[in-house]
């Protein structure tokens, strides 16, 4: 069964930045630049190929997807009043930095600061460094999200149905697409898991799991949108833009809150639209679990018009995608057995998710925070001292060992330990998505 667990609440977290956290980072960023050097490629092709259709559709994914990031990417540092905690990010100053974020490159001085402090505290080990480490990429994981669901996964509904109308089986790059989409996921899901306990530690089965899941679910989604853009080409920018207004309108009725300011509020809940579009996000507070099941059933049967959609179309004589400039058109029982195996895929998935959930989901509880004492303990004696956590009490400070120098100690230790939690950074946008997703 699930695990309980609490969140440490307004208290300052001590992170872990072990050597699988860095090698994840590095793999992050590998996957980065490999998906930059797979969008020259197909924008290349495209242009040689004198598909000039597809070329526009997938120059708009990308600058879309780019010009959101960088968004998001100013907007945080302008809410943390320009705070720039690498040697990278302070080699420019607060207008070089927006120069930056203009010219598409501010997203990239974050993925170099958070390499940076990486290496720094792979070989150093310091407490600080590792806690900035996991700082820094709490936000770049969030960054690597939108741009998951604004650039990477349109681009795989593109690149897929280019493929069944060509019949151009060159699976490698739509494959390493849906890799990098899930790793991005899991990514994610390891940094909201950073917030909790010791004792909630991730463990690999949890990670494979939640990766696991998630490669079903997107994957079934978006061969079902596959499917629907080949066979009735004309609609899937209709169907996308009424489920996207359905989905911002509940994000925004939810109140799903993660930015500084309103304008920043009404971004984010367009951008969990449009992750909604493709998978579930946990975005509001409250217990998900009633939103989670009703999101699936709706996917579930949108997925299954889509594929029936599909499979109609394909039984019609006059169908526009039907032969002409390379184009072919699959069978019908071709086209209903891919059908059936995107259902397949997608309840495998939800079967998946469910065991997830089941054994290795924690689930955040109220009460006092995991780890640390108790109101009615920050008081209680203990021999002829007191526990003292946080501000020193002017009854504390009255009492006395009799030693003048152990007196000085005890009144100032607890104040140095609290500033020193006060130095920790802490992320307090994704600590709120980490208390969604928990709840």
């Amino acid at each position: 069964m699930s695990t309980q667990c609490a969140m440490e609440g307004d208290q300052a977290v001590t992170f872990k930045y072990s050597r699988l956290d860095f090698w994840f980072t590095v793999g992050g960023l590998f996957f980065f630049l490999a998906d930059i050097a797979l969008d020259v490629v197909a924008v290349v092709d495209f242009y040689r190929g004198g598909d000039f259709v597809y070329l526009g559709l997938l120059l708009v994914f990308l600058v879309g997807s780019s010009v959101l990031g960088q968004v998001y990417s100013w907007l945080w540092y302008r809410y943390d009043d320009y705070q720039r905690h690498t040697w990278t990010e302070r080699s420019v100053d607060p207008v070089c930095l927006r120069v930056l974020h203009v010219l598409q490159l501010g997203v990239y001085l974050r993925y170099a600061g958070v390499l940076e402090v990486a290496v720094r505290s792979f070989c150093s080990k310091k407490i600080e460094l590792v806690n900035l480490s996991v700082y820094l990429s709490h936000d770049l994981a969030m960054l690597r999200l939108i741009e998951t669901f604004s650039e990477s996964a349109p681009q795989m509904v593109l690149m897929q149905t280019v493929m069944l109308q060509t019949v151009m089986l060159q699976t490698e790059g739509w494959r390493n697409l849906v890799t990098g989409l899930v790793v991005c996921v899991t990514l994610y899901h390891r940094s909201l898991r950073s917030f909790l306990g010791e004792g909630n530690k991730l463990s690999p089965s949890s990670s494979l799991l939640y990766f696991t899941w998630n490669l079903l679910l997107i994957f079934s989604r978006v061969a079902a949108l596959t499917l629907f853009a080949y066979t009735l080409p004309c609609y899937i920018l209709a169907h996308f833009l009424c489920w996207w207004a359905v989905l911002f309108f509940v994000a925004w009725y939810s109140k799903a809150t993660f930015m500084d300011c309103a304008a920043g509020e009404l971004l984010y809940q367009a951008t969990v639209g449009l992750i909604w579009y493709f998978s579930w996000f946990n975005a509001a507070d409250g217990p998900t679990l009633s939103r989670c099941a009703l999101y699936h059933a709706w996917m579930l049967l949108d997925t299954g018009l889509l594929c029936g959609l599909a499979c109609w179309r394909t039984t019609t004589r006059d169908a526009p995608w039907a032969g002409g400039n390379g184009a072919t058109a699959l069978s019908v029982d071709t086209v209903a057995i891919m059908s059936g195996c995107v259902g397949a895929v997608y309840v495998t998935g939800l079967l998946v998710k469910l065991l997830y959930y089941k054994f290795c989901h924690p689930t955040l509880r109220s009460g006092e925070p995991e780890g640390l004492p108790s109101a009615e303990d920050l008081e209680k004696p203990l021999g002829d001292s007191v526990v003292v956590v946080g501000d020193v009490t002017d009854s504390a400070c009255q009492m006395g060992t009799g030693d003048v120098e152990m007196d000085a100690m005890f009144r100032s230790a607890p104040l140095r330990k609290e500033k020193e939690h006060k130095k920790q950074p802490e992320n307090r946008r994704m600590k709120r998505l980490a208390q969604n997703f928990y709840s």
